[in-house]
């Protein structure tokens, strides 16, 4: 087990008040010592790492994603529309997905998501049609082999649009079968020790998409086995009129009503809550997953970070599907929510450190972990190293600064549980031009049995 000093770095954010500027020492897959300005570490190392030139953040932890919909970036059918209306084209679309399709749509994604920086990222797949029932073990297998800590939710559609729901009956999936494969799944690959590479949460698509007695199981199932649960809610108006004109009452209300009101839920986008409704959830201790570009490319709204927190909801960052953003990169999202909050609370309110906050102890906290998220003694050693050599970059003075100001996009160097899997921008192990040759054929592919 060897012990390794990430030395000297240019800046790092280490997400709480210890002194790093003298670099981090890692042995295994923890952070062992922190090292103060002109200090060398107390603990003999093995080898060390220059970081002279590197911004050293915490890894990147994604909140909320649809990894499959990669294929369908930028999709003709989907264009300049809002919510329920893109759904609605895309349904049929994504109902053909099958192993090959979700494989690579899988991978590619969190190959993107760790060049970007990203060390932890879940993953919402709501969408089974026939065929495809072994969607979350696909997903397993290749984030396995590359290396990336994941937590897969469970997602599910059970409400067809013949009942009231929003998806076609042939993208929807019998209750039962649901249970069943949700408690198989915990069963099969959820780790609960410190450092868990592999998690499972359960995650009931919508209000607007399955029945209330499937949300009620899913809670009783969570709380049996100490899984979190996740769910969309509150990301549109339209959402708030489904909820009101199907169930009689607000969407706080109806997750209150089937038991999710609580501190083993996520929740994605969070927008559209009033004030009282924003108390309850923190004093619940819920977390948010804020997606600022996909709710901009959407039209959604602003979730309302900063009054979220203050009331003591745990918010966190996600780059959202990659039809509705089009894209999965972290470090490009954690500016956008920087702005995008900037325009709703003002330039003074809003700094860099609150973004990097959201995307990496938020989102930790939200998804229910303690073991990363921060840079500190015993917590794990996932680590993102950034370089300021790009032109963008050219003229700037404040280096933690810069690397959101002036847009980074690409991380240097990153390291999961104490291993290296990206180094020189490139993911360790992956031969880019095959991955890159099979994903457009898939996306390819997709889009013809949809025509």
């Amino acid at each position: 087990m060897q012990t390794i000093w990430i030395k000297n770095p240019l800046a790092i954010y280490t997400g709480n008040t210890n002194d790093a500027r003298g670099g981090v020492v890692i042995r295994g897959n923890k952070i062992v010592e922190l090292v103060a300005l002109n200090s060398s570490p107390l603990i003999y190392c093995d080898y060390s790492i220059d970081a002279s030139h590197h911004v050293v953040t915490p890894g990147l932890i994604n909140a909320h994603h649809h990894f499959y919909q990669t294929l369908t970036r930028a999709y003709p059918g989907a264009l300049n529309k809002e919510l329920f209306h893109w759904l609605k084209s895309l349904y049929p679309v994504w109902a053909n997905l099958d192993d090959e399709m979700h494989s690579v749509a899988t991978e590619l994604a969190l190959v993107e998501l760790m060049r970007s920086g990203c060390t932890t990222a879940s993953d919402h797949h709501y969408l089974l049609p026939a065929g495809l029932e072994h969607a979350i073990d696909i997903q397993v297998q290749t984030a396995q082999k590359l290396g990336v800590r994941t937590i897969f939710t469970r997602g599910s559609m059970s409400l067809g649009e013949d009942e009231g729901g929003l998806p076609p009956r042939h993208t929807i999936q019998q209750e039962q079968t649901i249970i069943d494969d949700s408690e198989r799944l915990i069963r099969d690959y959820h780790q609960t020790d410190d450092g868990a590479m592999t998690q499972i949460a359960l995650a009931p698509c919508s209000p607007f998409s399955v029945t209330k007695d499937l949300m009620k199981e899913t809670a009783h199932i969570a709380k049996r086995e100490g899984v979190m649960t996740h769910t969309h809610l509150c990301e549109t108006i339209d959402e708030e009129n489904f909820c009101i004109q199907r169930f009689g009452i607000r969407p706080v209300d109806y997750l209150e009503d089937v038991g999710w009101l609580n501190d083993r839920t996520w929740l994605a986008h969070g927008i559209h809550f009033n004030s009282e409704e924003i108390l309850r959830l923190g004093k619940a201790g819920v977390g948010i997953s804020h997606c600022p570009t996909s709710n901009m490319m959407l039209a959604s709204g602003m979730c309302k970070n900063l009054e979220l927190e203050s009331a003591g909801v745990k918010v966190g960052l996600g780059v959202d599907g990659s039809a509705s953003n089009d894209g999965s990169n972290m470090i490009a999202e954690v500016r956008m929510a920087m702005y995008l909050q900037r325009l709703q609370y003002g330039s003074a309110k809003v700094t860099h450190f609150d973004a990097l906050r959201w995307a990496t102890k938020g989102s930790a906290a939200a998804m229910g972990r303690r073991d990363i998220g921060e840079l500190d003694v015993g917590l794990q050693a996932d680590i993102a190293m950034f370089k300021l050599d790009d032109i963008r970059f050219s003229g700037s003075h404040d280096p933690l600064a810069a690397l959101l100001l002036c847009g980074a996009q690409q991380a240097d160097k990153v390291m999961i549980a104490g291993q290296w899997r990206v180094l020189d921008g490139e993911v360790v192990g992956v031969d880019m031009v095959q991955l890159l040759e099979r994903h457009r054929a898939a996306a390819k592919r997709l889009a013809q049995l949809a025509n």
